[in-house]
């Protein structure tokens, strides 16, 4: 660690605590002993999943997601729960959202959306050896699942279409991953 970058957190207060995140305010300490206050929104985590099949079709989520107020295009994720491993979630949301179990899921990366504000971090991972089966929806979700081929998927990134981070993330990096394994993936 760089101790010339690092800054101490001194105090923290929990303002607000909800159902999806809480928010802290700290007092922390600059390199240069400066105090300043610092606003975080904590949050659990998440996990994702890029679910692929042997002919390159990717099985997608349509939402509305209620933050930005629109209609969105994403892999299928879900809110880790406190303590919950990442590979059980992933597989706990690929059944949920899609119905499909895999025989293969490979993590691609780690994710920090916001990191000045947000303490989430995200797992991204890729689903292969799919299995169908039938959707489980939490109460509160409604979903439409899409299929598209993923160098579809990369020209829709490419061309501002896809919108959420997280997806143009697992999007890209499957691509190249598949693209450099020339046929042996």
């Amino acid at each position: 660690m760089n101790d010339k970058l690092f800054e101490t957190e001194l105090s923290r207060e929990y303002p607000f605590q909800g159902k999806i995140f809480d928010v802290a305010v700290c007092k922390a300490q600059l390199p240069d002993g400066t105090e300043v206050r610092r606003d975080v929104v904590c949050h659990s985590g998440g996990v994702c999943v890029l679910p692929i099949d042997e002919d390159g079709m990717v099985t997608m989520v349509r939402q509305y997601r209620y933050g930005v107020g629109c209609v969105t295009l994403e892999i299928p994720a879900g809110k880790l729960e406190a303590g919950e491993d990442p590979l059980e979630a992933i597989k706990r949301e690929l059944s949920e959202e899609t119905g499909c179990t895999a025989d293969e899921i490979i993590p691609l990366h780690m994710d920090y959306s916001s990191p000045a504000i947000l303490s989430e971090v995200i797992y991204i991972y890729l689903a292969r050896g799919l299995h169908g089966g039938k959707q489980h929806l939490d109460e509160d979700e409604f979903l439409e699942i899409e299929r598209y081929h993923l160098s579809e998927l990369v020209d829709m990134v490419m061309a501002g279409e896809i919108t959420d981070g997280k997806t143009q993330i697992a999007i890209l990096k499957a691509a190249r991953m598949i693209e450099n394994a020339k046929g042996n993936f």
